[in-house]
């Protein structure tokens, strides 16, 4: 008989074994799905948290300025991205709360055969006898080996019955895991569902603001037109400035890098893609190559770097390790030229600095303070470039995403 009942549990371990082997592959898979998506979910709003740091440095009045315009255009960006980032997370937890219901009621299904099996098991008036008077069962053996084969069945009778109690005690802990994992999944999906509720009240927020704006730029073209001239005609001089410094600095250095040099410009190359941030925390205000201008469709900007708008008191640091080959002003601000080999980076816009030609600088060392423009709306932003030799690049393809 007990042979006949370990073939049962034999059975009844492998479909609890294949229960929660099933549970752990979908559990391990959603997690992953869930985990991804939450830690999206709060880089997005760590970013429209600094954005909104930057939206209370501007001018506190109602006029609409082209700062203000766009960072209120970068939170409607990272909010419709949480929001789909959100839909995603309530579809994950959904399918994941499904599955384990599943593998919790297939968990209570072997929990009441393992039961049902232990029920019968001691019902039966044979074991019942085993039970109640073990001793008695052993005096009545006809002769010494029926004495020693009842004394080794009553041991594995006994080891038997502790394994049952054991089986169903597992089972049960596993069932109460399941619906731990179900509870907090529920508990996830109602802030999630939160959270989205409140984000697209901010997004209707913002887009009424950002076409208020758009109104009361449209309405001030005449100055805006007059007074973006003026700031081309600045960033023009500065490009041609820093042309002109990378043109003679890669002339001099041309086909005489020393071995040091070339294993620097050799580890900058390897970085493409990794390279730190220029600044700690920030956001993209102005994207390389040639773009329409944010207010004006008319208009093209072609920026020969990218720009980084950040807060006040924000520091520049340097992307990779290299040697300051050149500091000086332009349009009243400081910029910097970082050697790295063949390779250059170029930090321009700052109000203090904190090197000077021929130092040896390291990653992220800084290099000196962020300008903040009191006449652009406290913009604080960051114009970096990169070049190879004399080529300019584009600097979003070798800073980190």
């Amino acid at each position: 008989m007990v042979n006949g009942k370990r073939l049962k549990v034999n059975r009844g371990k492998f479909i609890l074994a294949t229960v929660l082997c099933m549970a752990l592959c979908v559990s391990i898979e959603s997690a992953e799905s869930v985990k991804d998506l939450q830690k999206k979910q709060k880089k997005l709003q760590a970013e429209i948290e600094q954005t909104n740091k930057m939206l209370k440095q501007t001018k506190r009045d109602e006029n609409a300025t082209l700062n203000k315009l766009q960072l209120i255009g970068q939170n409607i960006k990272n909010q419709r991205q949480l929001i789909h980032t959100l839909d995603n997370e309530i579809t994950a937890l959904n399918n994941e709360m499904v599955q384990l219901g599943l593998t919790r009621d297939s968990l209570q299904k072997v929990l009441e055969g393992y039961k049902d099996d232990y029920a019968k098991m001691v019902q039966q008036s044979h074991y019942a006898q085993m039970q109640q008077s073990p001793l008695l069962f052993l005096l009545s053996s006809d002769s010494f080996q029926q004495l020693a084969r009842r004394a080794r069945y009553l041991q594995e009778f006994a080891h038997f019955r502790q394994e049952q109690v054991k089986r169903i005690e597992d089972t049960q802990n596993e069932i109460d895991q399941q619906n731990e994992l179900l509870q907090a999944n529920k508990n996830d999906k109602e802030t999630a569902l939160s959270t989205r509720k409140r984000e697209q009240e901010n997004l209707q927020r913002d887009e009424r603001k950002q076409q208020n704006m758009l109104n009361q730029l449209k309405s001030k073209e005449k100055d805006l037109n007059k007074k973006l001239q003026q700031q081309q005609k600045k960033v023009a001089a500065l490009n041609k400035k820093i042309d002109d410094m990378i043109r003679k600095q890669a002339a001099a250095t041309k086909n005489t890098l020393t071995k040091e040099q070339k294993l620097v410009a050799g580890g900058f190359e390897a970085n493409k893609g990794r390279l730190p941030w220029p600044v700690e925390k920030g956001l993209i205000s102005g994207h390389f190559g040639k773009q329409q201008h944010p207010v004006y469709s008319q208009v093209t900007i072609d920026n020969k770097g990218i720009y980084l708008q950040t807060t006040a008191g924000s520091k520049a640091r340097a992307v990779y390790q290299g040697e300051v080959t050149s500091c000086f002003m332009v349009n009243n601000t400081y910029a910097v030229i970082i050697q790295h080999g063949n390779y250059r980076t170029v930090y321009s816009n700052l109000s203090k600095l904190q090197v000077k030609q021929g130092d040896k600088v390291s990653t992220k060392q800084v290099i000196g303070t962020i300008f903040t423009d009191p006449n652009e709306d406290q913009k604080t932003e960051l114009y970096f470039q990169i070049y190879k030799d004399r080529e300019i690049l584009n600097p979003e393809l070798w800073i980190a995403k």
